[in-house]
């Protein structure tokens, strides 16, 4: 596999890089935010093994902005216990996983390992009912007769709402997820992008594959 190993201190990075080099991986290190994104967006990795701080900005950002533009890469979050405190909204960030330091060589392993299946396994594609998501190339299907190549957004959009089927998703859950920035509360891009999605994927005469759940959000549910 490759790997990109995004540590700012240099102990811990030299210690992960050696002995992920050691079980036969390619690795790339990465000390900044900046050289994060930039390695991940272009580079294909197998995997990102994610510091949340960084001298330069927060990794919660930086795992925004792979899952926005590489969402097909698994990313584990690599952090001292005081910096996840919130790991539901980690692994809603994005995260496939996360790993407290300090931390034995051998878990770490293990976990590069399962992603590895689990990325295997998956072919990286979500289903709801008749409703396929395509991480790689951002298709969505409904049985034989629909199919869409979505934009970044929509993807991304649709990605989310998936990622948490049968859940209630606020207008502001999305617009920080997916939008990443503090857009008004009030604004209708939400709604607007799912108007897109609907035209897509929604067949004639039949319920949505989006429900708007009055005066909450939205869900996608089988």
């Amino acid at each position: 596999m490759r790997i990109l190993v995004v540590e700012d201190e240099d102990s811990i990075a030299s210690f992960v890089v050696k002995g992920l080099t050691s079980e036969g991986h390619s690795v790339d290190r990465a000390a900044t935010a900046a050289e994060a994104i930039s390695f991940a967006l272009t580079h294909d990795f197998d995997l990102i093994l994610l510091d949340l701080i960084l001298p330069d900005g927060n990794g919660i950002d930086v795992l925004k902005r792979v899952r926005a533009e590489r969402p097909e890469v698994p990313v584990i979050v690599v952090s001292a216990l005081g910096e996840i405190d919130n790991k539901v909204d980690l692994l809603d960030a994005g995260a496939d996983d996360y790993l407290v330091k300090p931390f034995a060589f051998a878990e770490l392993a293990a976990r590069v390992r399962a992603a590895a299946r689990s990325g295997a396994a998956s072919g990286r594609e979500l289903t709801v009912g008749d409703l396929t998501l395509d991480i790689k190339t951002r298709v969505a299907t409904r049985g034989d007769d629909i199919s869409a190549d979505l934009p970044s957004r929509e993807f991304t959009l649709l990605e989310y709402l998936m990622r948490h089927q049968g859940q209630v998703i606020t207008r502001q859950q999305l617009l920080d997820s997916v939008w990443g920035i503090d857009f008004d509360a009030s604004s209708n891009v939400v709604d607007v992008y799912v108007s897109y999605l609907r035209r897509k994927l929604d067949r004639v005469n039949e319920p949505s594959v989006i429900e708007t759940v009055r005066g909450a959000g939205y869900r996608v549910r089988a």
